[in-house]
C-alpha cells in the first residue's frame, strides 16, 4: 500500500500585484521509493514540507508532473537524483527518454491519462490503507481562493476551466476520475472525498 501526504494544499489567489497560484504537492511513498506529484512553484514552502518528513531534494526518487503549465512543474529541476514521468514517458537527467507502462517503476502507483485541461494532462492513482483509491488530479479539479469547493457529482462535471483545451475530453475525463476514486487531490484547494 501507498503511504501518501500533501505536502502543499494548492493555492491560487490574486492580489494588488498580480496572481500568485501552486499546485497542491503531494508525496507519495511505496516499496521504499519517495515519489513526489507536481512540485509547483512556490520553492520555500516545498523545501520546509519535505524538511517536516525528514526529506531532502536528493530523496525523491521520482516526480510525476500531471502537466506542463509552470505552476505545475516550474520545480521540477530541483530534484536532481530524480527521474520525471508524464503520460507517456520516462525522463532522465543523462537525457535518455523511456517509455513506462502506466505506472511509477517498482510500485503500484498508476499513471492514468486524463486530457481536457491540457491536451497531456494525466493522473496519478495511489492505493492507500487509509483512504481508499486517492486519485491526485492535477488540475482537471481545482478551484481559486474564496471559491466554495462544491463537490457535488453533477458540479463537478460541469464545473467551468477558463484554462482547458478540450471540453468534452475534460468532461470524460472528470467521469472517469469520479467513478474511479475514494478521495480526490484537487491541482488547488482541498482534498475530498468522492460522494456516492
Amino acid at each position: 500500500m501507498v503511504k501518501l501526504k500533501v505536502l502543499i494544499e494548492g493555492y491560487a489567489r490574486e492580489d494588488k500585484n498580480g496572481e500568485q497560484a501552486s499546485c497542491s504537492t503531494t508525496l507519495l511513498q511505496e516499496n521504499g521509493l519517495n515519489i513526489v506529484v507536481d512540485p509547483g512553484m512556490d520553492r520555500a514552502l516545498l523545501l520546509e514540507h519535505l524538511k517536516k518528513e525528514g526529506l531532502t531534494t536528493n530523496d525523491i526518487d521520482y516526480v510525476v508532473l500531471t502537466h506542463t503549465h509552470l505552476d505545475h512543474c516550474f520545480l521540477v529541476g530541483i530534484f536532481e537524483n530524480a527521474k520525471v514521468l508524464d503520460g507517456d514517458s520516462i525522463y532522465s537527467s543523462d537525457g535518455r527518454i523511456a517509455s513506462h507502462d502506466g505506472k511509477v517503476p517498482g510500485t503500484d502507483i498508476e499513471i492514468v491519462k486524463t486530457p481536457g485541461h491540457d491536451q497531456f494532462h494525466c493522473s496519478v492513482l495511489a492505493k492507500t490503507e487509509e483512504f481508499g483509491k486517492v486519485i491526485v488530479s492535477g488540475d482537471v479539479f481545482w478551484w481559486r481562493n474564496g471559491e466554495v469547493q462544491e463537490t457535488n457529482e453533477n458540479d463537478l462535471i460541469h464545473r467551468i476551466d477558463p484554462y482547458m483545451k478540450d471540453e468534452p475530453q475534460l468532461i470524460e475525463s472528470r467521469k472517469l476520475i469520479l467513478k474511479t476514486a475514494d478521495y480526490i487531490i484537487p491541482g488547488h484547494g482541498k482534498m475530498f472525498k468522492v460522494k456516492r
